[in-house]
């Protein structure tokens, strides 16, 4: 997926210009946050019930999620405006009611995703996801060359939306959904998600801040130049977080199913493999992140190459406690997620805004890294109450960060 996703980025950034980056990236931004802020947590929740393979609890689901679609893109429409005069981007007006109709045809997207995801069987999965994202870059490329403007990405974005939601319907093996409503499965839905909805609406913060508080700070164009940079080094991350939460919900809930010796050294030695792993490539892409650049792009990026690196070794402190928060939700323990969650997210808002505003880009990343510094103490509470905390693992990759981190910096 993501070497699709870099393909298609080397390709449009010689088509369009960079503030077009920029604006889709506050696009998105507002998106997503909505998005955050109307999350009731309907896929951990099926990963984690033990009602999650129940027709009747799917539906219940599915109907759930389509009617906040709706409720997404309403909102949407109605913030285009007000966002439009805040960020001083006239454009946003028009834009965002359009980009903004992917949360209706999410809404629709057949629980068959997340029934794969319960059950690990991710190879017909990996198949569909990489097919739609091969076939939404190809348009949208193809549209980038005809429109040469935002539009191309806005109606590339509806677009990939309609074709993930037809082909998981029609490639994933399983029953299709249906609405339906059960007054027994909604109120364990929400009993699940009341939680998950305040931890994702301050997990907005941590994902998306970063671009909000920057979008107030910059140019439209090195809006753009940051987001290339970011796309770049966030990577591994990326990576981190698509696996982690896919495979380590059902791995952690069969734990505490079996906490025997043998199976929490199986899952000690998952983590060392996935974190040492992740490690690498950041170490890679903040060693070689500026020849890269320049090796891809052309001069109107050259900036974002020096970005790349800070980038890359900002996200290190986080990387290494990133599946712990997945202990609590298997355990349905989302109350604690959200906590947990807060803090993260206080921390970083509040670091990386004064980072911003007292050194630019740079003193904003150094906050960052300062910030899951000082939230790995409450990490380290959460993952000791779900019995999977493993400070040797921890204190190993905090010596090589740091170890990366001085070549490089000093």
């Amino acid at each position: 997926m993501q070497a699709i996703r870099l393909a298609s980025n080397l390709i449009l950034t010689r088509l369009l210009f960079p503030e077009t980056f920029g604006l889709m990236t506050l696009i998105m931004v507002i998106i997503q946050g909505l998005n955050n802020f109307s999350d009731v947590g309907i896929t951990p929740a099926i990963l984690q019930s033990k009602r999650g393979d129940d027709q009747t609890f799917l539906n219940t689901a599915y109907t759930m999620q389509a009617i906040r679609g709706v409720i997404l893109w309403l909102g949407c429409c109605i913030l285009a405006v007000p966002a439009a005069r805040f960020y001083d981007v006239p454009e946003l007006a028009w834009f965002l009611p359009v980009a903004a109709t992917t949360t209706i045809i999410f809404g629709l997207l057949p629980t068959k995703e997340e029934t794969a995801n319960r059950h690990l069987r991710m190879g017909r999965l990996t198949m569909v996801e990489l097919a739609s994202s091969a076939v939404t870059t190809i348009i949208t490329i193809i549209l980038a060359a005809i429109l040469g403007s935002a539009w191309a990405l806005i109606i590339g974005l509806v677009t990939g939306a309609l074709i993930k939601v037809a082909m998981v319907q029609w490639l994933m093996p399983g029953p299709s959904n249906r609405f339906q409503w059960d007054r027994d499965c909604a109120a364990e839905l929400i009993s699940f998600g009341k939680w998950i909805l305040p931890a994702t609406v301050v997990g907005f913060v941590i994902s998306q801040g970063d671009k909000a508080v920057l979008a107030r700070l910059l140019s439209l164009t090195d809006l753009g130049i940051y987001n290339i940079a970011f796309f770049l080094a966030s990577f591994p991350m990326m990576l981190g977080i698509a696996l982690i939460s896919r495979v380590m919900i059902p791995i952690y809930r069969s734990t505490a199913e079996d906490p025997t010796p043998h199976h929490m050294r199986r899952v000690r030695l998952m983590r060392i493999g996935m974190t040492g792993s992740f490690m690498l490539l950041l170490a890679l892409l903040a060693t070689f992140g500026e020849g890269l650049v320049g090796l891809m792009y052309d001069d109107r990026y050259t900036a974002a190459g020096e970005l790349v690196t800070l980038i890359a070794l900002a996200g290190i402190p986080a990387l290494i406690g990133l599946s712990y928060d997945q202990a609590a939700l298997a355990a349905g323990d989302s109350r604690n997620f959200f906590w947990v969650t807060l803090v993260r997210a206080t921390l970083f808002l509040s670091l990386f805004t004064l980072g911003a505003w007292q050194a630019g880009i740079p003193g904003a990343l150094a906050g960052q890294a300062m910030a899951a510094i000082l939230a790995y103490p409450m990490l380290v509470r959460l993952a000791r109450r779900h019995n999977v905390w493993d400070p040797w693992h921890d204190l190993g990759f905090a010596i090589l960060g740091l170890i990366l981190a001085a070549a490089l910096l000093v």
